[in-house]
């Protein structure tokens, strides 16, 4: 087995990398979209080498293997006994949103989204013609958490969808059986959609939080339920354009499926075939994945937090650092650290310029650097 190096750099410049190519010829780390800088699992390139030497890339269907892999999978994790026929495969999670705002545009109800949250969740229904009601995430025990009393009381009658994020992008957050019993039961009662954007699910760095998918709390909301999820960001294939919808309730199946008929491609081959091999032989990857990000995470957050001006919360999940710089009194935090050599997600595009996004999925030497780049820019404002 090929040794698992974390702190190796590799040179992604003139690889056509969206991450990297932002900031070409300039002295800056690209620290923002959520894109790790590590190489993917062996088993995945042999998986992909062994695929492109057959030579053929044919019009391709969903693999029989990879819908057992699947139902297989949710089952042993979350005891979730799925069907197949409730498995929609998409080329990534965003054209989901946008499929399921276009399919909910018909009585041009807002449709409810947390706040903060990841860009796509406000542009979606935006690009239906509908508006958001956004709910704000509120503070508590230390956690970011959708605030379920506002959420009762700004729903209007005429809402049909609720989009959901857990874990939680930017803050981190994964909400708890309770907390999302609560959120059940009053999408049933309500007779509300939720579509619940999963794909940070496998990326726990607080071994005392299991991720629960919301359709799991009850029968009722299962059927009231679209949950997404992809291999594309725990093991770093999201080029490979592969995620999936499960969608238990035929009808509204049924009409996600019409909605992106002739407009939604179907998933890449390769990325079936990554996704085969990412979910079936790189289990111990992932476990020592999760090691170096806990040390990336921990190092960072107590930096950080050592810096006047910044402070930033404990993350249970993913690799993205919700850090707040409103005590620094800036006008433009992202531009500013962006000048000092470190490119960060302005707060701004998920809700709040109170914060920017630090993307801690990197070598631990690079995090370093980008550590100093930011103390420096602040302590030399002085």
């Amino acid at each position: 087995m090929p040794k698992i190096n974390f702190d190796q750099q590799i040179d992604r410049q003139d690889t056509a990398s969206t991450k990297w190519d932002k900031y070409t010829d300039k002295n800056v780390l690209p620290m923002w979209v959520a894109d790790t800088d590590f190489k993917a699992p062996a088993a995945i390139s042999d998986a992909l080498k062994e695929r492109i030497e057959h030579g053929i890339f044919g019009y391709t269907h969903t693999p029989d293997e990879l819908n057992a892999i699947i139902i297989e999978r949710l089952q042993r994790l979350y005891n979730w006994k799925v069907d197949q026929q409730w498995i929609v495969w998409l080329p990534g999670l965003v054209s989901a949103l946008n499929i399921v705002s276009k399919q909910y545009a018909g009585n041009q109800a807002p449709v409810i989204t947390p706040n903060p949250i990841y860009p796509p969740f406000k542009n979606a229904p935006l690009q239906a013609q509908l508006d958001t009601c956004q709910i704000a995430m509120k503070l508590e025990r230390q956690r970011w958490v959708m605030d379920f009393d506002l959420l009762e009381q700004q729903l209007s009658q005429e809402a049909e969808l609720l989009l959901f994020c857990n874990p939680h992008n930017p803050a981190g957050t994964v909400y708890t059986k309770d907390e999302l019993s609560r959120l059940a039961a009053i999408v049933v009662e309500h007779e509300l959609t939720i579509c619940s954007d999963e794909i940070h699910c496998d990326l726990l760095l607080d071994k005392h939080a299991t991720h629960i998918p919301i359709a799991t709390i009850s029968p009722e909301v299962e059927q009231r339920s679209i949950t997404l999820m992809a291999a594309s960001k725990t093991f770093n294939i999201a080029g490979l354009g592969c995620a999936f919808a499960i969608i238990p309730n035929p009808k509204i199946r049924q009409q996600f499926n019409k909605t992106k008929q002739g407009i939604v491609p179907d998933a890449n081959l390769l990325g079936y075939t990554a996704t085969i091999a990412a979910y079936s032989q790189c289990a111990d990857w992932l476990s020592k994945k999760l090691d170096y990000l806990r040390n990336n995470h921990d190092y960072l957050i107590t930096e950080i937090n050592s810096i006047p001006g910044l402070s930033m919360l404990a993350h249970q999940a993913t690799y993205l650092a919700w850090i707040d710089v409103s005590a620094a009194n800036l006008e433009n935090p992202a531009k500013f650290f962006e000048e000092a050599g470190v490119g960060l997600s302005p707060g701004s595009d998920f809700g709040d310029h109170n914060f920017v996004r630090l993307n801690f999925g990197c070598s631990k030497a690079q995090l370093v650097e980008a550590v100093k780049r930011i103390r420096n820019a602040l302590t030399s404002r002085a």
